[in-house]
């Protein structure tokens, strides 16, 4: 069996930053009528989408376009809109609107509450928007590509914008899309994010011991390709070929295997499919049905694993002395989970926002880990614990105690939006790991934690299978683009109130939750 160098996992994922619009929390209804089908609601979606447009007060010059639509068991149709303005892509400018069985609107929550009358006539032109958004940028060396003209609300008055995605490589080998808005007058650089998502990490890859994996057979004997998970696969990186095997017995628990890292990663995107699945009825990652690709051992002892939203797909690196894959289980969540966001509210990748998105992986990375109920790799409250990237077994986070960690937020302060993102990403983990398990000194699993409150309050944990249930109604059908930290406390309770009753002690938990980490 031969080494390679690098291996991909489709999942999806994106980030979002502007919370701009309230939403009307409501008791579960007691609907009789029969649930509609998630096609037939996204049907409903476009019928809709006059009507909807008309309550949320959208301009005769914007358009509403389908992006997901979900219903809820209590017969609730939560319908996602993106925008476009005279024909432009509108960032910042997304919607959920909730209606009723009986397709009364029930709620409605805006990305911005501004009004779009600008002009769509550039001041300058796409050449030197390109040249623009080149020159802001310093230490990779980027290739433009042609400018597009969108309109920018991400936190702002509405602006003609143009996005140039910049394509390079950076100086650890990291692969990088660096999508750069410019004022379409000014050339003001407004926003940028990159589309390769990324979190460092080094580890052995006989991560969960040994497992059972799908496969296919083939010409040639066996293919790592899963057909009862939309086909999702495993390929080798350097090649782009298919992982293959005479006899179907897979790896050999080691790095200085060729195909271990590939067992670790078909088995991370299982369980995170499976997760899915089991706990919140999602099928696949973009609720499609189509399974992800994955490919292992990218780069030269590249010490990282990074999703890339732009092929939903995922890359694992080797790390120190290239027989070290990034392939833990919670790993795997994680990056695939930004798959998850993508396809449903689109957090912005930056300010609040950017840490509700990061958070989000964590949440459900863990929440993936747990379901697993592994020996070898058993469920915690702790990131990245089995990668070793710090090199004395630490973990990369805490979620009972972020601030562990040496650089992430615990507690909420006006100062969070301008905190990297994979740090402000704790104040939402904190509230994740003291809803789910109390604050105090308890053992989980065999590990010990100790979780503190902002305020000095004693929260009481309300289980870990109830905390995941409301993140994620929140996510997929009250979040948008620009939820910050107050938008996220307020859907949530409007979503625990959804699943568990008005005023529940569910509800009440979210709220007093919050107030623990400084959201009130």
């Amino acid at each position: 069996m031969k080494r390679s160098t690098r291996f991909w996992v489709a999942a999806a994922a994106v980030g979002t930053v502007i919370g701009g619009g309230a939403i009307a929390a409501t008791a579960a209804p007691t609907a009789t009528n029969t649930p509609l089908t998630k096609s037939a609601a996204r049907q409903l979606a476009q019928t809709d989408s006059v009507k909807v447009a008309k309550a949320a007060g959208v301009g005769a010059q914007e358009q509403l376009v389908v992006k997901d639509a979900v219903v809820t068991k209590d017969g609730l149709r939560h319908l996602r809109y993106d925008r476009t303005y005279q024909g432009l892509k509108v960032l910042g400018g997304d919607l959920v609107v909730t209606e009723n069985a009986g397709g009364d609107i029930v709620s409605t929550t805006k990305a911005t509450q501004a009004r779009f009358t600008l002009s769509t006539k550039p001041g300058m032109a796409a050449p030197a928007a390109a040249k623009a958004a080149l020159k802001s940028q310093k230490g990779v060396k980027y290739t433009a590509g042609d400018p597009s003209l969108v309109v920018y609300a991400v936190r702002t008055a509405p602006t003609l914008a143009y996005e140039t995605v910049l394509t390079g490589k950076k100086a650890d080998q990291t692969p990088s899309k660096l999508h750069v808005f410019t004022d379409a007058r000014s050339g003001k650089v407004l926003y940028s994010y990159d589309a390769v998502e990324q979190v460092a990490g080094t580890g052995h890859s006989e991560y969960s011991g040994d497992v059972a994996l799908e496969t296919t057979e083939g010409g040639d004997g066996f293919n790592l390709v899963d057909s009862t998970r939309g086909n999702q696969q495993v390929s080798n990186s350097d090649t782009s070929t298919l992982y293959t095997d005479a006899d179907n017995d897979w790896g050999n628990g080691q790095g200085d295997d060729d195909q271990t890292a590939a067992v670790d990663a078909a088995y991370g995107a299982a369980s995170t499919w499976d997760y899915y699945k089991n706990v919140h009825n999602r099928n696949g990652i973009k609720d499609d049905g189509v399974g992800a690709e994955s490919f292992v051992h990218y780069g030269d002892a590249y010490v990282n694993a990074f999703w890339d939203d732009s092929c939903f797909c995922m890359t694992y690196g080797d790390g120190i002395g290239d027989n070290h894959p990034l392939t833990a289980i919670d790993v795997a969540g994680h990056e695939m989970s930004h798959g998850v966001t993508s396809a449903t509210a689109g957090l912005v990748y930056s300010g609040e926002s950017g840490g509700l998105n990061e958070a989000t992986s964590d949440i459900f990375g863990t929440a993936v880990e747990f379901s697993v109920n592994n020996a070898t790799d058993p469920g915690d409250y702790l990131i990245g614990e089995k990668i070793d990237i710090n090199g004395d077994g630490s973990p990369l986070r805490y979620m009972d105690d972020p601030t562990k960690d040496g650089a992430s937020l615990g507690c909420w302060s006006s100062d969070a939006g301008n905190v990297d993102v994979h740090y402000s990403s704790g104040i939402a983990n904190h509230f994740f790991y003291l809803l789910s398990e109390g604050s105090g000194a308890k053992n989980v699993n065999g590990v010990d934690y100790n979780s503190p409150t902002c305020d000095g309050s004693t929260v009481t944990g309300i289980g870990r299978d109830k905390a995941e249930a409301i993140w994620y109604n929140a996510l997929s059908t009250k979040f948008t683009s620009t939820t910050d930290y107050h938008d996220a406390a307020t859907q949530t309770v409007a979503a625990a109130d959804e699943l568990y009753g008005a005023g529940s002690p569910e509800s009440q938990a979210v709220a007093a939750t919050w107030a623990a980490v400084g959201v009130s």
